[in-house]
């Protein structure tokens, strides 16, 4: 029992050790807990001021900053408006000074113009003055004083009129020349045609002189019969190796030119052979022209023409014009005159057919009386063409005032077709002729010292007295001259008109 009790008793004892220990501990560990709270309190108070410190050190430092910038940016705006201030103070200055100085401009002009007033007063004054002395001291009369005064104004009013017809025609010569350019320059760049001048010359070349005689015939029967068969005119001369044709129907030239061919080729030369030879050649030469008035119909374009028209148009093939075939050079008539009328706006058609049509009379003017301009008007009419037309051919040589536009396309056509380089040769005494007319005509003028046509009478160059004719006055004495040679001579293209004067002085060094 004793040692039952005192393990119990020793049990309880640990219990109580146990106990007292965990009370210890307990109480040692919640004193440690609350130290160490306070310590951490202690620590987070300080580190809250310590922030709370370094928080309005920052707030104050960023507020002196703060301040500093805006006292920079102040002094900057400052400095700015002082010198936008100083700059518009010294713009300021320089208008005033400007200002000053047109005044002091304004002032001096208005002193000039008195000053000129003053002086325009005192020149009329003493020109008043001097008339009338002059007038005192000649004795004029009323009535000479008024004439006198009339010469001056003509004078004066020439001056001026040829002034104007300088400066005007000046203007209208260029915007005419502009214009006219571009079309005839277009037109002519579009007309391929050949620029050949052509002579028709019914020579026949023969084999040997001995032909002559076989031609010619015993006691001259061949000839007769050939001439009487043919109605051309068979000249046998001492031309070597060739015999001449001579008629003035061009048809029946070029008949009997292809008969006698093929006679001397044949051999047998005699009245039935020749008769039969000319039947041939005849029909040869109705087909040919038939063929050349067609072809010229597919080449210009033209349609639906009169059978008649179209042979006329063929037999123009065997015609020439100063050296110009006449069916080629209507031929290019009706291509510039359609091209012109092209870029003029108007019926390109209607122009081309009055161009290929306009030198139609000439294949029947040596049986015709009249010129060929109006007598191929009557054909043309007489086989229904348009009013167009027929007065583009009956005015195209000016025979008739034109009514149409269509009318000065063909003459200007015309007149390029036959001035171009190469197209036409004129003979020599009535180019000589037109060149004495020429030079007439300018002589005619007062005031003219030489004149002188060059360049193949298409410039007439004039030789003034420079004391009797001043600028003005040659202007419109050039303008004269060239209405005068429109007015009185007639030629292709255009003639230029240059006035010189010139004023020379001469002296010896001895």
């Amino acid at each position: 029992m004793i040692a039952i009790g005192s393990h119990f008793v020793a049990l309880i004892a640990s219990a109580f050790c146990l106990v007292g220990g965990f009370l210890v501990g307990f109480y040692a560990n919640k004193v440690m807990t609350e130290r160490k709270i306070g310590e951490a309190s202690s620590r987070a108070r300080a580190i809250v001021e310590e922030a709370e410190r370094e928080a309005k050190a920052i707030k104050k430092e960023a507020l002196s900053e703060a301040r500093a910038e805006a006292n920079r940016i102040k002094q900057e705006a400052e400095r700015d408006i002082r010198e936008k201030r100083n700059e518009v103070q010294r713009m300021e200055r320089r208008l005033e000074q400007k200002e000053d100085a047109l005044t002091k401009k304004l002032e001096g002009l208005s002193r000039k113009e008195e000053e000129l007033r003053q002086r325009q007063e005192e020149l009329d004054r003493l020109r008043d003055e001097a008339m009338a002395r002059l007038q005192e001291i000649a004795g004029l009369t009323a009535e000479q004083a008024r004439e006198l005064l009339l010469k001056e104004l003509e004078v004066e009013v020439q001056h001026r009129a040829g002034l104007l017809i300088k400066s005007y025609e000046e203007k209208i010569r260029r915007e005419a020349e502009r214009r006219a350019r571009e079309i005839l320059t277009t037109a002519i760049q579009r007309c391929a045609v050949d620029h050949t001048s052509e002579m028709t010359v019914s020579v026949v070349a023969l084999p040997s002189d001995d032909m002559k005689g076989r031609i010619i015939g015993r006691e001259g029967r061949n000839i007769r019969a050939f001439e009487s068969i043919t109605g051309v005119d068979l000249i046998v001369d001492d031309t070597p190796e060739a015999v001449t044709l001579s008629s003035f129907d061009p048809v029946r030239r070029e008949v009997a030119r292809i008969a006698l061919e093929k006679l001397v080729v044949d051999g047998r030369i005699h009245p039935a052979r020749i008769e039969e030879m000319v039947e041939r050649a005849r029909k040869e030469v109705e087909k040919r022209v038939e063929e050349a008035g067609e072809m010229a119909l597919v080449e210009t374009g033209v349609k639906s023409m009169h059978p008649e028209l179209v042979s006329l148009l063929g037999q123009l093939s065997l015609r020439t014009s100063y050296g110009q075939n006449a069916l080629r050079h209507s031929i290019e008539v009706a291509h510039l005159a359609g091209m012109i009328a092209a870029e003029l706006g108007l019926d390109e058609s209607v122009a081309k057919r009055a161009g290929l049509l306009h030198d139609i009379g000439k294949a029947v003017d040596f049986k015709v009386e009249g010129p060929h301009a109006l007598i191929g008007a009557d054909i043309a009419r007489k086989y229904g063409e348009s009013p167009e037309v027929v007065d583009a051919i009956s005015a195209h040589h000016e025979d008739v005032e034109a009514t149409t536009p269509y009318a000065v396309l063909v003459l200007v056509a015309d007149a390029i077709s036959a001035s171009r380089p190469g197209a036409r040769r004129e003979s020599l005494e009535a180019y000589i002729k037109r060149l004495e007319k020429l030079e007439s005509i300018a002589r005619a003028f007062p005031g003219v010292e030489k004149a002188y046509a060059i360049q193949a009478g298409r410039e007439i160059r004039i030789m003034v007295d420079p004391g009797v004719l001043d600028d003005a006055a040659a202007c419109k004495l050039a303008y004269d001259v060239a209405r005068k040679i429109e007015e009185e001579l007639k030629y292709p293209g255009q003639v230029k008109v240059t006035v010189v004067r010139e004023t020379r002085a001469t002296e010896y060094a001895k």
